[in-house]
């Protein structure tokens, strides 16, 4: 009996969510850089931990502030099956420039929303939905950019309200799969990721320093956290 046997096989959605502000110029590099290698790499160290991704999707929501940005504060992209639409995916990633914020807190609740929504695959035995947040600041409290025409409808009316979509009080099988679901944060220890730390379960806080553009978040470092979340 091989080895093979033993291994554990999973369907694994990604959302990045990325702070698309000027400061967050490295972690953009480093996504851009690494989009074509991305499945590789990952099925590699998954091989190690002795489990199979058997299907690969990844989605982008690069937020900034409606406030300030209008109608750039955000841009989403469809799920990208990787490896079949990888250069397609390099080529999203690649579009996304870093600009704008305006002041220091950015709209990354609204962006958790609109990853929460994700068109996530229910269908496999076994499935993983992740949500990889990097920012190198707090973010606004949800809503604070309603007075923008831009604001989008059908946000959450508040932080319970959202934290409901992660929960199983809101109806769960319409937003977030209660097994499958997994929140990486690589964001500093500042309101809006705080309290998501603080009051959701299933989420890992890679805290970093506020303002220094997230530099020690190293490519392998993101990869072994999302391969360990995956178990």
């Amino acid at each position: 009996m091989g080895s093979n046997h033993h291994r554990l096989t999973y369907a694994v959605d990604l959302v990045f969510c990325i702070d698309a502000t000027l400061s967050m110029d490295h972690i953009l590099d480093m996504v851009k850089k690494n989009a074509l290698n991305f499945y590789s790499d990952l099925t590699a160290l998954m091989t190690q931990k002795n489990k199979t991704v058997e299907k690969l999707r990844i989605r982008l929501v690069a937020f900034r502030d409606y406030m300030y940005d209008g109608k750039e504060a955000m841009t989403m992209t469809d799920f990208f099956q990787l490896p079949e639409q990888a250069a397609n995916f390099e080529a999203c990633v690649r579009s996304i420039q870093p600009k704008g914020g305006g002041d220091d807190p950015e709209d990354g609740l609204e962006a958790l929303a609109y990853a929460m929504k994700s068109n996530w695959n229910r269908d496999a035995a076994r499935s993983r939905h992740v949500i990889v947040v990097w920012s190198d600041d707090g973010t606004h409290k949800l809503g604070y950019g309603k007075k923008s025409t831009f604001y989008p409808k059908g946000m959450p009316a508040d932080f319970a309200a959202l934290s409901d979509w992660w929960g199983s009080r809101a109806n769960p099988s319409e937003i977030m799969d209660q097994a499958s679901k997994r929140l990486l944060l690589f964001t500093p220890d500042k309101p809006g990721w705080s309290d998501v730390r603080e009051n959701w379960d299933r989420v890992i806080h890679y805290v970093s320093e506020a303002g220094k553009g997230l530099e020690h978040c190293d490519y392998e470092m993101i990869l072994e956290a999302i391969a360990n979340s995956i178990a």
